[in-house]
């Protein structure tokens, strides 16, 4: 089931709170674009993300705790499983301040091999968790036009709809259990990652053959091979290429953690998935080279040398 963004004038009625814990590249823009309906409490151990957040209307504290106490829905941008526990029932986790009824919106793609015991320890608190990876980047992230998949509880979900709503261009309930949402950003991402790595291979080899790069890819883009990753990462890919630092939109280090993640539900599913294994070894000897930190599309220098 496929539902589009609907701006109304109740939005906050089923969340008027929200906390936003985890204030970078995606958080960020989330929590600004949820400030222009709801009251919105931010946190970020970077304090610099929070001043920043305080200029967009996001009201900030000292700590993840703070920020959570009263909330009707908790939003969290972290990075990977180990995050996720830690911010839920680590030490200064915040699953112990959160009021029953509290709804928990994971955004990230973390796997889905944590997420059904996550669920069963916070709704013996009372607290909801909805599985809602997204996939969209910063920009459309701060314009509501994500796509986000969703697995969740239909009772609880619907105490987090407004917020999705708010967020989401597309929104595609995969299933009513968490977890299900996890599943299918893992193919999300099994594609993305290949056809990165692909439109790297691609443009690397029109410059092998002596081809104007941005000739090659607007041709490409104009034909069967076009992808949204080729029109996407290829600008920034030309400019690596050429020696250039290209803006950092999304981490290469996020799709080696990605496709690890991809790796390993294939091989619990008994799966071969040799192109995906291909691309994971081609982000891992871009992250050994020291570009994990470089956009994505700076996998193109594993496969060309730059000037």
């Amino acid at each position: 089931m496929s539902d589009s963004n609907l701006e109304t004038e109740n939005v906050a009625d089923a969340a008027s709170t929200v906390a936003v814990l985890g204030l970078g590249a995606m958080g960020l823009p989330m929590a600004t674009r949820l400030a222009g309906a709801f009251t919105v409490r931010g946190f970020d151990i970077n304090e610099d993300r929070r001043q920043e957040a305080e200029g967009h209307g996001v009201s900030t504290f000292g700590s993840a705790r703070e920020a959570a106490t009263g909330a009707d829905a908790v939003l969290l941008a972290v990075r990977n499983e180990e995050q996720l526990l830690e911010s839920l029932f680590g030490e200064t986790g915040v699953a112990g301040v959160l009021p029953e009824g509290c709804v928990i919106i994971l955004t990230s793609t973390v796997g889905g091999s944590a997420i059904p015991a996550v669920a069963e320890r916070l709704a013996g608190s009372g607290v909801g968790l909805v599985d809602a990876p997204l996939s969209g980047g910063p920009i459309r992230a701060g314009e509501g036009d994500l796509l986000i998949v969703v697995g969740a509880d239909p009772e609880v979900l619907a105490r987090a709809r407004p917020v999705l709503d708010r967020l989401s261009s597309t929104l595609i309930i995969v299933g009513d259990t968490p977890g299900d949402g996890q599943a299918l950003k893992t193919v999300n991402q099994l594609l993305c990652g290949i056809h990165i790595a692909a439109a790297a291979e691609a443009l690397a080899l029109a410059a092998a053959l002596g081809l104007d790069q941005a000739k090659a890819l607007e041709a490409l883009g104009a034909g069967a091979a076009a992808s949204f990753m080729l029109a996407n990462r290829g600008p920034r890919m030309i400019e690596e290429h050429e020696g250039d630092e290209a803006a950092v939109l999304s981490r290469l280090d996020i799709f080696v953690k990605d496709m690890g993640i991809v790796g390993r539900a294939a091989r619990t599913a008994g799966l071969p998935a040799p192109l995906a294994a291909s691309a994971e070894q081609v982000y891992l000897l871009a992250q050994a080279q020291g570009l994990g930190m470089k956009d994505d599309s700076a996998v193109i220098r594993m496969l060309t040398p730059r000037p």
